[in-house]
C-alpha cells in the first residue's frame, strides 16, 4: 500500500478513495472564467482540479479564486521556481512541478522548504516530453527511462527533506505508459497519479485511457487519476468517473445490465434500459438492474441483480436475485421496476 498525502481535507493514497483529477484550460488569471469552469467540473465529480500558473498575474489570481471556491487547487509550475512560491503564499492547497526544471538546486530547496512550511504536498510530474538526459542516455526512450526520470527527480526532493510526493509519469503511448507505472509502483511507495497524457480526442483518446488507467487500477497501482482529452475538460471527469463504476471502485449509483440483444428480443431492451438510468441518475446508492430481452437466457444472466426483467411477447417476468416473483404485461415494465425499487429503499 502507497504512504497517504494530503490535500486540504482529500486524501491521496494509504487506501483512501481514488480521487479524480482535471485541469482547468482557462486563462488563469480570468478569475471569472476559471472560477465557472472550477464549478462545472466539481459538479461532473471532479474532487481535485489543477491550473497553469504560468504568469504573475495568475499566481496573484490564486487568493481571489481560493475564496470563492472550497475544492483542492493544484498549481502547475513550469521552470519559474517564484510562481511556485507565490502560488504557495497565496493559499494553493497543492504545487505540480518537474524538479529537473526548476530553476537548480537551490529554486527547488526553496520550493520544497516553503511546502513543507505550509504542509503542501508536491506532485513530482515527469512526461515523455521532458525526459533526463542520462535516463535517455541510458534506456532510450522506453518505460524504463520514463520510471528513471520521475525517480530521479524524486530523489532531488527526498534530498532537499522532502517526502510530502505523489509521482506521475506519463506519455501518450498506452504500453509504455503503463509499463513505466508498474517501474515506479515497485520502486517506492508514494502515491501515484495516472493517466495517459497527450492522448488526443474523441473515441481513442477515452479508449487510451480506459486502458492506460483501468489495467493498472485493476492491479492495485494508481491512487489518483486524470483522464487526458483534448477540449472540454467536463469530459474528463465523466470519462474517469465512468471507469471507477465499470471497476466497482464507485458504487454510489444505480447500475443498469442489459442485454446485448438479438433475434430473441420480445421487449425494447434499449429503450427501457435508458429510462431507467434517467430515472435513477439522482440516486446515490448502489443497486443493480438487470433489462434482459428474453426469458431463455435472461433470467440466469440476470440473477445477481437486485431487480430485473426477462422479456416476454407479452408478458415479462420480474425477477429478484435470479427468481422470478411475478409477471406483468409489458407496458407495466418501468412502472413495477421503479416501484419496487421504492420499496426496497431506492429512491
Amino acid at each position: 500500500m502507497t504512504k497517504r498525502i494530503r490535500i486540504k481535507d482529500r486524501y491521496i493514497g494509504g487506501g483512501a478513495e481514488i480521487t479524480v483529477q482535471s485541469m482547468t484550460n482557462t486563462r488563469t488569471e480570468d478569475v471569472p472564467a476559471t472560477l465557472a469552469q472550477i464549478r462545472r467540473l466539481e459538479r461532473a465529480g471532479c474532487d481535485i482540479v489543477r491550473m497553469s500558473v504560468n504568469t504573475p498575474l495568475a499566481a496573484e489570481a490564486i487568493k481571489e479564486i481560493k475564496r470563492e471556491t472550497t475544492i483542492p487547487l493544484v498549481a502547475d509550475i513550469h521552470f519559474d521556481h517564484t510562481l511556485a512560491l507565490k502560488a504557495i503564499e497565496n493559499g494553493i492547497d497543492k504545487i505540480r512541478i518537474n524538479p529537473s526544471n526548476i530553476g537548480g538546486d537551490r529554486a527547488l530547496r526553496e520550493v520544497a522548504a516553503a511546502c513543507k512550511d505550509h504542509g503542501i504536498p508536491i506532485r513530482v510530474g515527469v512526461n515523455g516530453g521532458s525526459l533526463e538526459k542520462s535516463s535517455l542516455d541510458r534506456y532510450g526512450y522506453t518505460a524504463e527511462a520514463l520510471a528513471d526520470s520521475a525517480l530521479h527527480s524524486v530523489s532531488l526532493l527526498e534530498a532537499c527533506g522532502f517526502d510530502d510526493i505523489v509521482i506521475s509519469a506519463k506519455c501518450s503511448d498506452v504500453t509504455m505508459n503503463t509499463a513505466a507505472y508498474r517501474i515506479i509502483s515497485r520502486s517506492v511507495d508514494y502515491p501515484l497519479h495516472i493517466g495517459v497524457t497527450e492522448a488526443g480526442g474523441g473515441d481513442l483518446a477515452i479508449a487510451k485511457s480506459y486502458i492506460g488507467i483501468g489495467s493498472l487500477l485493476m492491479d492495485g497501482i494508481g491512487d489518483t487519476i486524470r483522464v487526458s482529452v483534448t477540449g472540454d475538460p467536463i469530459q474528463e471527469v465523466y470519462a474517469a468517473d465512468t471507469i471507477l463504476k465499470a471497476l466497482g471502485l464507485r458504487r454510489d449509483f444505480v447500475e443498469v445490465i442489459s442485454c446485448p440483444t438479438c433475434a430473441r428480443t420480445e421487449i425494447k431492451v434499449d429503450e427501457l434500459a435508458a429510462e431507467v438510468r434517467r430515472a435513477t441518475a439522482h440516486i446515490r446508492k448502489h443497486y443493480t438492474v438487470a433489462i434482459m430481452g428474453c426469458v431463455v437466457n435472461g433470467i440466469g444472466e440476470g440473477k445477481h441483480a437486485d431487480i430485473g426483467v426477462a422479456g416476454g411477447k407479452e408478458k415479462s417476468a420480474i425477477i429478484k436475485h435470479g427468481e422470478v416473483v411475478k409477471t406483468i404485461s409489458n407496458d407495466k415494465i418501468l412502472d413495477e421496476l421503479l416501484r419496487e425499487m421504492k420499496e426496497a429503499g431506492i429512491d
